[in-house]
């Protein structure tokens, strides 16, 4: 997991590095496309190709527009943001997806966990620093709507993983947000500039061997003991920032990050202590 959260953090970092030059929507159009033929050769070596297709499409269709707008919304914070500050914002994913569980997917969430996702918003309203520029500035806000978008991505995935294995899910994702993007990005594409090259080729890379990774992590794990290193990010994050971009987040990040850490720990323990008081 502390290896698929560092190459997804590379990936980012290329990201963040095309986002002053490309529309949101065309580099979410490049990490799909970059990834496809890796996530592919992938997907046809471990599995029956057949059961890449026998799979729930209209719940596919529906995860790989979430997918677009996760991406999308998540390159334009990268324009605006560290890569440490978007970390600590889109945090409150974990958080969202047990809160969205309940309405949209009947699980009981108790009073500890929704105290839990209360104090994570406590760090996120911390985070945007709201005394500073952080609060409610465009690239804050879209680094919560990406978090929302993947949250609800999430889900789909819950409902999915019920009948479609790992392989068909990772492959129709990456190819619909390639394909996707790249239609919606058409009438402002623009020419990919050569030196751009080499991060568009990290980005295809560290993208796929981080899905493959984070695959392998939830095969030998329990993911509730699993999830937590995700959060490993933020030193990712910080690090890439420094030797990259030469800077650091503020104190007011790092105040929201410990909160939202804290609180989307104490709830996947909580998840776990549910899971195991149903199935004993």
């Amino acid at each position: 997991m502390i290896a698929a959260v560092g190459l997804f953090s590379l990936m980012d970092a290329g990201m963040k590095w095309l986002a002053p030059h490309y529309p949101p929507l065309q580099i979410a159009a490049l990490r799909g496309l970059a990834s496809a033929p890796l996530v592919l050769l992938w997907a046809v070596v471990t599995v029956a190709p057949v059961t890449l297709v026998r799979i729930r499409w209209s719940l596919h269709l529906v995860r790989g527009v979430l997918s677009i707008f996760m991406l999308a919304t998540f390159a334009y914070a990268l324009k605006r943001l560290p890569l440490a500050d978007a970390y600590t914002l889109f945090f409150i994913a974990p958080l969202l997806i047990t809160a969205l569980s309940a309405p949209l997917l009947g699980e009981k969430v108790g009073a500890a966990r929704w105290a839990a996702i209360l104090v994570g918003l406590v760090g996120v309203i911390v985070a945007m620093r709201p005394s500073g520029n952080g609060w409610l500035g465009l690239g804050a806000i879209a680094a919560l709507a990406s978090a929302f978008g993947y949250a609800l991505s999430a889900i789909t995935v819950r409902t999915l993983g019920r009948s479609d294995n790992t392989q068909s899910m990772v492959l129709w994702m990456t190819l619909m947000v390639g394909i996707g993007a790249g239609l919606l990005a058409w009438p402002e594409w623009r020419p990919i500039a050569t030196q751009h090259w080499p991060a568009i080729v990290l980005i295809g890379v560290s993208g796929a061997l981080a899905q493959y990774a984070i695959t392998i992590a939830f095969k030998l794990g329990e993911a509730s003991a699993i999830a937590p290193f995700e959060y490993t990010a933020l030193a990712w994050g910080i690090a890439l920032d420094w030797l990259l971009w030469q800077t650091l987040p503020d104190r007011f990040v790092l105040i929201g990050a410990a909160i939202i850490v804290a609180s989307g720990v104490y709830l996947i323990r909580q998840e776990r202590e549910h899971a195991e008081a149903e199935h004993p």
